[in-house]
């Protein structure tokens, strides 16, 4: 009697033992559920908004000229001016001077009365204006294309970690985060915004504006550049 009560006595406590072990096994699957899931979303950019599309701006396709033209007609169309990639073709003197057409195209848009304000090489930088609903004109040199581009960041979306790209024939071209930035540094982080004197970039610069404006002034547009430095004041 006594050894069939030890026997059953063992098969309680192995039940309860095979219980304790699957609630356990249950409890570190769920943990590394939740781990999992946590690794999976992507971490947000402090102080700007989850999605952003600047529907507004201007699609032209071209590719031509590393598509500079392209973006370029994009930025001056965003800032009401009437132009198209064609119309730049001859005051950016192309074909013939491809190798000053970052120079050529900044000095254009002064002489519309633009400043053109350059960008700090960080991510956020660029971000951080399109939210404020400025247009960046970048330089990238993405992987598969045969050389480095210029597009116009128009969007991101931070759950998908992603960033919007008017480019050449794409007008909706997405790209990851870290793809952006690897194409951005490889050709040399350059990033502008083309702004109407009364356009203060986000988180401005003073520096940075100041010189914009003085550039737009030997341009020989005085007048704006006065304004953009009254804005300026204005706003300490």
């Amino acid at each position: 009697m006594i050894g069939g009560l030890y026997r059953q006595l063992i098969k309680r406590v192995k039940k309860l033992r095979l219980r304790s072990n699957l609630k356990t096994s249950l409890l570190l699957a769920a943990a590394l559920g939740l781990a999992a899931c946590a690794s999976s979303t992507p971490s947000k950019l402090p102080g700007l908004p989850e999605r952003v599309e600047l529907t507004g701006v201007p699609t032209f396709r071209s590719e031509a000229y590393q598509s500079g033209p392209t973006a370029l007609a994009s930025m001056l169309s965003q800032q009401g001016i009437v132009m198209t990639p064609g119309l730049l073709d001859k005051p950016l003197h192309l074909p013939g001077a491809e190798a000053d057409l970052e120079r050529n195209m900044q000095v254009l848009a002064r002489e519309y009365g633009l400043m053109v304000y350059p960008l700090a090489a960080k991510l956020t930088a660029v971000l951080a204006q399109v939210a404020a609903g400025y247009p960046v004109m970048a330089r990238i040199n993405a992987s598969y294309w045969s050389g480095a581009r210029y597009v116009v960041v128009v969007g991101f979306n931070q759950q998908k970690s992603t960033v919007l790209l008017r480019s050449g024939n794409e007008r909706r071209l997405i790209m990851s985060f870290s793809d952006f930035e690897s194409a951005w540094a490889s050709a040399g982080h350059w990033a502008i915004l083309t702004q109407r004197p009364s356009q203060l970039p986000a988180n401005v610069d003073v520096q940075r504006w100041r010189d914009a404006a003085n550039a737009t002034a030997q341009a020989g547009q005085e007048q704006a550049a006065a304004q953009a430095l009254k804005v300026l004041a204005e706003k300490k």
